[in-house]
């Protein structure tokens, strides 16, 4: 894939006080059936605001969970043209931020992290047991988001480009592969060409709810990666509700919206999610189960950053796409679907 997908670029204007940026990286360990999901954000980055500052997040093996802040504005830095976002937790370097070497990086960062298209490194503390948590991979982008004969499309379409949607969403990488090294908890975990997604958010806050499903790693289909949001959003002064289903495979792109499809959902506030979307040329019914406890993350909110979020790495995840003669196109589950619920859920939300 020679180009990056829109937005793969800082948003922040340098001028308003009030903005946040995040990006999402899973990469998942088939032998293990388990993987790390890594998340940094930025927060009010013009500084002096009670929630100014950085934050890296990882949700890893067995559900365990580390959250380290980064309160300092002037050690992040973010590439406005691409993907390359930096924050420097600490450092004995008298410098302003910038992209280092691999090698480099683990000389001169105690903590901190890089991040580009192609590589990740990083570098935290688990103060509770002041064990070391480090990663360092590359990157190979299978697919963005679009059809690979077109270059990479905006996830949010053509309007993304207008500042009218609050929050934005794109997807970055809906199916790589990761080769490298992760180091947590006294253990090292190595892997070659095993699945990795990328995604990320900006604007003021999260929604107010949502819900998101994802899967990279079908057993049986390694080309196959879906993504599916259900989510309320503001438009200019007032607040709908959108979603979308996106699946690669084969190298081809389906994708479903609010535009093009009808689209209805049944999601619990906890456990299980389903979508289903039809238009003239297709059916895709979607079902995600989890069995498992979910697990919090923290989101940007107008507080700052809260648990406000319920995530599974290890969900069950069904789909079956087909034509509209009835035809199977496809038909594939896994149980190393990424679930998650966010914001505020009082009861199920059903979509008709």
């Amino acid at each position: 894939m020679s180009s990056q997908p829109p937005h793969s670029g800082y948003h922040w204007d340098g001028i308003t006080p009030r903005f946040f940026e995040g990006w999402y990286f899973r990469v998942m360990i088939p032998q293990l059936a388990d993987g790390f999901a890594f998340m940094y954000s930025i927060q009010d980055p013009r500084g002096g605001q009670v929630n100014s500052g950085g934050a890296v997040q990882i949700l890893a093996i067995e559900s365990n969970y580390l959250c380290r802040t980064f309160p300092d504005t002037d050690q992040f830095w973010g590439s406005r043209q691409e993907l390359a976002i930096i924050h420097w937790g600490k450092t004995n370097l008298k410098i302003r931020p910038r992209l280092l070497s691999p090698s480099d990086f683990f000389e001169s960062i105690r903590e901190g992290y890089q991040a580009t298209a192609h590589q990740q490194q990083g570098r935290i503390y688990d103060p509770v047991t002041g064990e070391i948590c480090q990663w360092d991979y590359r990157i190979e982008t299978r697919y963005t988001w679009g059809d690979n004969k077109r270059p990479p499309q905006a996830t949010a379409g053509i309007l993304s480009y207008l500042p009218i949607f609050d929050p934005g969403w794109q997807i970055l990488t809906a199916h790589g592969l990761a080769t490298g090294m992760i180091t947590y908890r006294g253990k090292n975990y190595q892997f070659e060409n095993v699945p990795f997604y990328s995604e990320k958010n900006w604007g003021y806050s999260f929604p107010e709810k949502w819900f998101w499903i994802n899967c990279n790693a079908f057993p049986e289909n390694p080309d196959l990666t879906l993504t599916a949001v259900g989510s309320t959003r503001k438009v200019l002064h007032w607040t709908e509700s959108v979603g979308i289903i996106g699946i690669h495979w084969q190298n081809r792109f389906y994708k479903f919206d609010i535009w093009n499809s009808q689209l209805t959902w049944t999601v619990q506030p906890w456990g299980y999610w389903e979508m289903r979307a039809t238009n003239e040329d297709y059916t895709i019914v979607l079902i995600g189960i989890s069995d498992h406890p979910p697990d919090r993350v923290r989101v940007p909110t107008e507080k700052g950053l809260c648990f406000a979020c319920q995530d599974t790495l290890k969900g069950k995840l069904s789909i079956k796409l087909a034509d509209s003669r009835g035809k199977t196109i496809i038909n594939a589950s896994s149980g190393l679907a990424g679930l998650e619920i966010g914001g505020i859920w009082l009861s199920a939300w059903i979509k008709r």
